[in-house]
């Protein structure tokens, strides 16, 4: 009798528990949005233990049926299976990097080897692969679409990918890998946050404070005001680095902030040396379980690149056609600073953005300064929005309705030219504690077709802009702007898509195809036609003058070169990480040696860029951050068309909605790309808008 009584109470308490939950019942909110106002942090750990029970469960039916697999009842039913584990991690996730906070990083700390585990559970499950591969290996017989022979063919190289064709004892080490490898790439990135939140200087004199402008003050002076601190804060995040580099006149207090952002995570309470280290062992541990000689082999299989030869032929093209430009910049930058000071300097890292900005200012009047009166955030989200509404009769409606994870984040409804809607985009631009740094583009859902329904779905870009202040609304820099029209394209790429099934659509597509939609509209912000649709000065609303957008214009192949090489440095970096087969002793020489053909200034002790390189360690870029180059070649050869036909013209646009943002991954892109273009990509466009061939 207690037992049963025993019984009662429990299920009772799951029952209770459940209910209380916002994760287990049906968001009563518009369009089905997260009920953020709802979900409190220990709503999660709960929610992911029934997640993957119920994965389990679905998983199992899968495998325990007795019918023979079909494409229906084991293809299809594997990639709808999940949805409440997809539901919390796709809230958990997104927030950790947003809005996270110590007690966040511990959840995510316990359930990151639980997640692995169970993900493993899946692809290492002998009885589902056998399902799945007779499905394949019939696959040219059952009459797919081309959707469902890319779903089927994605399913069986995945599992084969994640150890499917392991035998007994590899597959035990697959499981303890990457079950290792999931706490690495986690601690990675905590360190880089904590590291970089740690630095704060505070400076209070006028001296201290020479050359820098008044909004970047402002900016400072709140930030201190905001920790109850007197004077002017400076950290290491964009909106204080980037300018305090680029104005103070103090050389002293450059090099300190330049020191100590290039020094995040060498030794100390966040070193992230052992732990990169370790990191890329273990993936080269993994890609050898694989049969391959090193990660970037196994990476690269599944990605337009294919192979670590076709990714160095691209990089050192780069290189051979851009170093002398590059090396001519640097020049002409060291000479302007000679002359502004009026004797030699010992050149150095933390000068280049100083005098580069000084000489940019001297040969085209142009600086941020002079540009972020015209840059005030609200007409910057119009004029964003209004490209979207030009190009492709997108409209967006904010809704204030639709529940945020944060006060100054909102929510926009996004419906099609006939009025259909289209998704939800939340929109979140300044920094804050407990927010990661940089930007990017994710989601709370993505979309998908079900039972002849259409499911749309939530999109997020997240960013880290200039705040406003007290007396001055947030007034962007140009980089900033690029930056917002980025993330802006890859959510075009996630809301526009219309697919069948979630592993394929929007922006699930080779990470090598995935920067092509972000970097195209970049292409968009010094074209005249489109700076004259909202950028307008803040205080007196006068049009950006004609003789500043020139300025804009002519300043675009300004050190292109050197930021060329700045980018395959950074390529370069990530492929001797993965190409390398045995562990690296000196982590300092390997990344010197890595870049050595890149370095156009001097390299500075104690200052890496591997312990914070997040995209490669803890992000998705391993073996794959050449991808931004891959698809700058890309964006510039499909810009062309636009150039071509007319940069608002609505054909070359509703061509590039239908053959690329609104397939994702159901095709193979080359394929999507030439149906765009007519032609496969060169790299001449991208020289020839660099100003490196005429």
């Amino acid at each position: 009798m207690k037992r049963v009584l025993l019984t009662v109470i429990l299920f009772s308490t799951i029952y209770m528990t459940q209910a209380a939950n916002p994760f287990f019942k049906k968001y009563n909110t518009p369009h089905e949005t997260p009920p953020f106002d709802k979900i409190s942090v220990s709503d999660y750990e709960p929610a992911f233990e029934e997640g993957m029970r119920r994965h389990r469960k679905e998983v199992d039916a899968i495998v325990n049926q007795r019918s023979l697999p079909t494409f229906e009842n084991t293809i299809e039913a594997l990639e709808f299976s999940g949805q409440l584990l997809d539901r919390v991690s796709n809230v958990f996730f997104v927030l950790l990097d947003a809005e996270g906070n110590d007690e966040m990083i511990e959840i995510s700390e316990r359930l990151s080897p639980r997640l692995t585990e169970h993900k493993n559970s899946i692809n290492l499950n002998e009885k589902l692969f056998e399902r799945v591969k007779f499905v394949y290996d019939r696959r040219n017989e059952l009459g797919l679409t081309p959707e469902q022979m890319k779903l089927l063919v994605k399913t069986y190289e995945g599992m084969v990918k994640n150890g499917a064709n392991l035998r007994d004892e590899a597959k035990e080490s697959y499981r303890r890998l990457t079950a290792e490898l999931s706490q690495l790439t986690l601690q990675f990135g905590h360190n880089v946050l904590r590291a970089t939140n740690r630095f704060e200087m505070i400076l209070t004199s006028p001296e201290e404070l020479a050359g820098l402008p008044e909004s970047l003050l402002d900016a400072a002076a709140q930030a201190a005001k905001n920790k109850g601190k007197e004077g002017y804060l400076f950290d290491l995040s964009y909106p204080s680095y980037v300018p305090f580099m680029k104005y103070s006149s103090r050389r002293d207090l450059r090099e300190k902030m330049y020191r100590a952002y290039g020094g995040r995570c060498i030794g100390g309470e966040f070193d992230n040396i052992p732990v990169m280290k370790r990191i890329a062992e273990v993936r080269c541990e993994i890609a050898r379980l694989m049969g391959k000689e090193n990660f970037a082999e196994y990476a690269l299989e599944f990605k337009m690149a294919k192979n670590s030869e076709n990714v160095y032929n691209l990089l050192n093209q780069l290189l051979e056609a851009y170093k002398p430009t590059a090396l001519q910049e640097v020049r002409e930058v060291k000479g302007f600073a000679v002359g502004m000071e009026g004797k030699n300097i010992d050149f150095m890292p933390w000068d280049w953005s100083y005098y580069a900005d000084k000489l940019q200012d001297a040969k085209y009047q142009l600086n941020d300064e002079i540009l972020k009166p015209y840059f005030e955030l609200d007409k910057v989200k119009a004029g964003v929005f209004g490209l979207a509404t030009r190009l492709y009769g997108i409209t967006f409606k904010k809704n204030p309705a639709i529940p945020v994870y944060h006060p100054e984040v909102e929510a926009f409804e996004v419906f099609d030219a006939d009025n259909e809607y289209l998704g939800v985009l939340f929109t979140d631009f300044h920094p804050r504690e407990g927010k990661r740094s940089g930007a990017w583009m994710t989601d709370f859902k993505g979309q998908w077709k079900e039972n002849g329904r259409d499911s749309r779905p939530h999109i997020a870009i997240v960013m880290n802009f200039t705040r406003p202040t007290e007396d001055k609304p947030a007034l962007l820099t140009y980089d900033e702007v690029e930056t917002f029209l980025h993330e802006f394209g890859h959510s075009l790429h996630g809301m526009l898509t219309r697919c069948t099934y979630p592993s394929l659509s929007g922006t699930n597509v080779y990470w090598d195809f995935v920067e092509l939609p972000s970097q195209l509209m970049e292409n968009f912000l010094p074209q005249k036609e489109f700076l004259d649709t909202f950028a307008e000065h803040y205080l007196t609303h006068e049009k950006i003058p004609a003789e500043l957008i020139d300025n804009i214009v002519a300043a675009q192949q300004y050190n292109a070169a050197y930021y060329c090489l700045r980018q395959l440095a950074f390529g370069l970096l990530d492929m001797a990480w993965y190409t390398r087969t045995t562990p690296v002793e000196d982590a300092a020489a390997f990344e010197r040696q890595a870049v050595a053909a890149t370095q156009l200034l001097p390299s500075v002790e104690n200052t890496l860029t591997s312990p914070q390189f997040n995209h490669i360690f803890a992000g998705g870029y391993a073996a794959g951050y050449y991808g931004y180059k891959w698809a700058e070649v890309l964006d510039a050869d499909a810009f062309s068309m636009f150039i071509q036909n007319g940069i608002f013209d609505r054909t070359t646009a509703t061509s590039f909605r239908e053959n690329i943002l609104e397939k994702g991954g159901t095709e193979d892109p080359m394929t999507l790309y030439t149906r765009f273009r007519g032609q496969e990509p060169t790299i001449d466009a991208l020289m020839r808008r660099d100003g490196i061939i005429k």
